[in-house]
């Protein structure tokens, strides 16, 4: 089959699921569940509204966030470049941004696309567990692993040039009496393909500049503090659209979903 075409079928086949898949609540495009907050539709509005840099050891950017609007590469709209010049040459930590607002358990959707091949960024569950953003690489390192621990049991990348999303439920630590208990977990659709089902997260990988307890312990000293997601800045033209999230409670479930 000519590869053009395949690549066609291909990518209109992941449509079709991500749009079929949970009740059409995953996938490119998915609208927020009922309870959920949009926290970055595009535009410059909303990301000065809900999101602020994270200040960790290696921040080097400087307020208003440098964080552009621009167009839509595929349908017009708005959409968030990750492209700050404060992380240039992939000084990760340098420029990141999170949410005001701050979760244990919650249920998030988030919208990405990658302009050229090698793009690279990161969504961190809790300012902590990295999902990786990696155009290129699909090891323990690359495209949709929990990074370091988990590999996609399936590759959903639709590629360059092209909107993929992340459907996320979250369940955060638990702790008693001050004693980690129960480590997080998660579950992680890829374009409304079920790629991570309930994975146990051992720790915070990449250091204090990754974000929240990365230097305590070496990242295993996990504490009970809640945490905004992150969206990593890497230097690269990776853009973001549609990202919302959910606080849940998730007491005695698990994240499958």
């Amino acid at each position: 089959m000519n590869y053009t075409i395949f690549k066609r079928l291909s990518l209109s086949l992941a449509l079709i699921a991500s749009f079929t898949v949970a009740n059409g609540q995953t996938g490119v495009g998915a609208k927020p569940v009922k309870g959920a907050k949009l926290y970055l539709d595009g535009s410059k509005k909303s990301l000065e509204k809900n999101w602020e840099y994270w200040e960790g050891p290696r921040f080097k950017a400087e307020m208003p966030i440098k964080w552009q609007e621009v167009t839509d590469p595929v349908g017009g709209g708005k959409a968030i470049s990750s492209n700050d010049p404060a992380a240039a040459g992939g000084l990760y930590g340098a420029a990141d941004i999170v949410t005001k607002d701050k979760f244990r358990d919650f249920h998030a959707h988030v919208e990405f696309f990658i302009k050229n091949e090698g793009g690279n960024s990161g969504v961190y569950l809790q300012n902590r567990y990295e999902i990786q953003i990696l155009d290129g690489d699909y090891g323990d390192h690359g495209m949709a692993a929990l990074i370091n621990e988990h590999i996609p049991v399936s590759e959903e990348y639709l590629g360059t040039g092209t909107w993929n999303a992340y459907d996320i439920m979250f369940k955060a630590a638990r702790f008693e009496n001050g004693q980690l208990i129960a480590k997080p977990r998660a579950t992680v659709y890829f374009n409304g393909v079920k790629i991570h089902e309930d994975k146990e997260i051992q720790q915070v990988w990449g250091g204090p500049n990754s974000g929240l307890d990365g230097g305590n312990e070496g990242g295993k000293g996990i504490t009970d503090t809640p945490g905004g997601l992150k969206l990593q800045a890497e230097g690269h033209d990776v853009f973001y659209r549609n990202i919302w999230i959910k606080k849940l409670d998730l007491d005695g479930q698990s994240t499958d979903f």
